[in-house]
């Protein structure tokens, strides 16, 4: 997958949770272990987001490659968030978002709310 595919689908999922009512906290949050690519509040949740995007579903869907490898990352990740911004009380969750162009026109956006 092209970094600008990427890059978009960020973009895309961004809208789409705004749509939702989602109140955005972080893009692309970096920290030496890793980074997130979307944190935010859905009502009373802190939400981790890790957005995936491919080109075509012919291989799988896209969220499908949120291994345990990159779930125990991106755990990690929201840990350090969470302890670095006295977070810790708060509930949260993680969700994936896949993105598949397919080159039909308009992408297939499926949100998967605790996705692990």
């Amino acid at each position: 997958m092209s970094r600008d595919l990427g890059k978009q689908g960020e973009q895309l999922a961004l809208r789409k949770i705004k749509s939702l009512g989602y109140k955005i906290l972080e893009q692309n949050f970096r920290c030496k272990i890793g980074e997130i690519d979307l944190i935010a509040m859905d009502k009373n949740t802190l939400v981790f987001i890790e957005v995936r995007s491919k080109s075509t579903d012919k291989f799988g869907l896209p969220q499908e490659t949120v291994n345990c490898q990159k779930q125990k990352k991106i755990r990690d990740v929201a840990r350090y968030y969470l302890v670095k911004n006295k977070l810790t009380t708060e509930n949260c969750r993680f969700d994936v978002i896949g993105i598949v162009w397919n080159g039909k026109g308009k992408p297939e956006i499926e949100i998967i709310k605790n996705a692990f």
